[in-house]
């Protein structure tokens, strides 16, 4: 009944409050989100909806910055983190359009330079680098390291930000220009995104938002001075909901060209993001790559989703093709996607399969309770709360590894190790928490003890590169 409120009030005009309120998603929203974001430890968030192909509601929630106590307002600057990427490929399909350059032409015909000597380079195009078959990793360690192709380009998926800079370096060897210029020309000017930016603002720093990490460090919003297509650009709801706008009208592209990007050019792996190692046992049936976007396809629609992941800045879009309707979001916080899936869920409805995929905890989850209790109490105090979640694995092995790195990385070698100490009692039979907690035995100078955990790993898990040479190190044989 709601529904058919909200199109007859379309259809009437009624302006863009109206059409919110008569909206049942919405309104569960605006009651809903500060209750999530509570119990995920999210300071700030701004939220965008749209329906049938407009933006009908931007909902701001919580600080920008906790030391000023500076309001989240629609002009709010968050890192986009990967939704970069989005942005970048329709840059991409723009300059196909206009003849400057082909999806299927080699890089190499447009880019002198060559980051990989692998022959296999003169493979890569932008399709390839769009869909994520590239061969390369995420990340290389150095940017000054050779990129190295792990498997034949355009035979597999794997997520690749180095794909995306490797096409920003064609982008910009045809243009002639750097990139934020491009993005500026075809993007941001002809949408009205005039607070978007892959390069810095300081004009807009009265907007920046703070990012905060689980122990509360801040850090403001990341000013490049270069651009990077896969990670850089600073936006807020209100502009990246237009560039969405684009995307569901079908503005700015060609009917054929945006027909391309919203197909399927590879499905996934279902274990795993970053697959470089081995090909993929099976091919997921409803996730899917198209050219710039991920493509969610089952009974209950077509959807084009992306996530961001800058750590302190997270950030979430997901489209229903067929209703024209889209919910965006940003955040400020290193567990800011814990409330993605219940917003996409109340927004839209419909199975979301990319939430099964990637992984995260969400706000209410076992995981996050415990990181929020730790931080909050101490690692003894939390550890003693938690004792029956973590035995029964309800705070799964891999959070409170994490947690034990996070204590690690901080030098807090004896909460660290009675981190991994734990890990190790609920899950005996996992190679990776005694490899965890030799690492920890090792950095605090606890030699023998480093030495027999090693050695367990390598019972555990006989092809384990890591231990083989922790132990050499250690001057230890490995049996």
């Amino acid at each position: 009944m709601l529904r058919s409120v909200f199109l007859l009030a379309a259809v009437l005009g009624l302006p863009t409050a109206a059409l919110a309120d008569a909206d049942a998603g919405i309104s569960k929203l605006k009651h809903d989100l500060p209750h999530w974001m509570q119990q995920g430890g999210i300071p700030g968030l701004s939220i965008a909806v749209l329906r049938n192909g407009k933006t009908v509601w931007i909902g701001s929630y919580g600080v920008a910055n906790k030391a000023t106590r500076q309001p989240v307002t629609a002009k709010t600057l968050f890192n986009a983190a990967s939704l970069s990427k989005t942005v970048f490929a329709y840059t991409v399909l723009r300059m196909v359009d206009q003849g400057k350059i082909d999806l299927d032409t080699p890089l190499t015909r447009y880019v002198s330079d060559r980051p990989s000597h692998d022959p296999r380079l003169d493979k890569v195009t932008a399709r390839f680098v769009l869909s994520h078959r590239t061969g390369f990793p995420n990340w290389r360690n150095d940017a000054k390291d050779e990129l190295k192709i792990y498997f034949d380009p355009g035979s597999r998926f794997s997520y690749s930000g180095e794909g995306m800079v490797y096409l920003q370096r064609a982008v910009e060897a045809v243009t002639g220009k750097p990139l934020n210029q491009v993005v500026t020309e075809q993007v941001f000017q002809p949408l009205g995104m005039n607070e978007s930016s892959y390069t810095a603002r300081p004009d807009l720093a009265a907007y920046f938002a703070t990012g905060y990490s689980f122990d509360g460090q801040g850090t403001v919003l990341f000013q490049n001075t270069q651009a990077n297509a896969a990670a850089s650009l600073n936006t807020n709801a209100h502009d990246y909901a237009l560039f969405v706008e684009a995307i569901l009208n079908g503005r700015g592209l060609k009917a054929s060209t945006l027909a391309q990007m919203e197909t399927p050019q590879i499905a996934v792996d279902p274990t795993c993001t970053n697959c470089l190692d081995a090909p993929p046992k099976t091919l997921s049936t409803d996730l899917f790559w198209g050219l710039g976007w991920g493509i969610e396809k089952n009974a209950s629609g077509t959807y084009l989703w992306h996530w961001g992941d800058n750590g302190i800045f997270k950030a979430y879009v997901v489209a229903d093709l067929k209703r024209r309707s889209a919910v965006i979001l940003f955040d400020n916080s290193i567990s800011g996607l814990s409330v993605a899936q219940a917003a996409t869920e109340t927004a839209l409805g419909g199975d979301h399969p990319s939430f099964r995929w990637l992984n995260y905890d969400t706000f209410d989850s076992s995981n996050l309770r415990f990181a929020r209790d730790l931080q909050a109490h101490g690692v003894q105090r939390a550890l003693r709360d938690f004792s029956g979640e973590i035995a029964a694995g309800k705070v799964s092995e891999r959070s409170v590894n994490d947690t034990g790195y996070r204590m690690l990385r901080e030098k807090r070698y004896a909460d660290a190790i009675a981190i991994f100490q734990r890990n190790v009692a609920a899950h005996p039979s996992s190679s990776n928490a005694y490899d965890s907690l030799g690492e920890a035995y090792m950095d605090n100078g606890q030699t023998e003890l480093a030495i027999e955990s090693y050695k367990k790993t390598l019972e555990l898990n006989p092809g384990s590169t890591n231990a083989k040479a922790m132990l050499q190190k250690l001057h230890a044989p490995a049996s």
